[in-house]
């Protein structure tokens, strides 16, 4: 699997952003996907994921109700929008695919495939 993000840049705070995350190599609707995010000086956190079907998302709480994950699998695309943003959202945004499917879906170590990031910058 390939995994291609892209969309990030440099927002005021309150803008919006959608990331998309575009994949390859492997039947699209047969993996879970998350995004993740690594802010300067700081861990790799989770951010949100997305079952097979696209039926059932998972938030961090810290992006709950300004965050939206969604995949199209017509168009083997992953996507993240993003209302509402924060200076503390500034971070690097990783996609990653989950094909072991286990269930840990907020854990890192549960994503087999990952994109090569996109930043994203919000000023106060």
């Amino acid at each position: 699997v390939q995994l291609q993000a892209s969309g990030g840049g440099l927002v005021q705070a309150g803008d919006s952003l959608r990331l998309s995350c575009a994949a390859s190599g492997r039947s699209f609707s047969s993996y879970g996907l998350g995004w993740f995010r690594q802010a300067p000086g700081k861990e790799r956190e989770f951010v949100a994921a997305i079952k097979r079907s696209g039926g059932n998302t998972y938030y961090s709480p810290s992006v709950k109700g300004r965050f939206t994950i969604s995949r199209d699998n017509a168009k083997n695309t992953l996507y993240l929008q993003m209302n509402s943003l924060k200076p503390e959202d500034t971070a690097v945004y990783y996609c990653a695919a989950d094909i072991r499917y286990s269930g840990n879906y907020y854990e890192e170590f549960e994503y087999d495939y990952w994109g090569q990031g996109t930043l994203v910058t919000v000023s106060s």
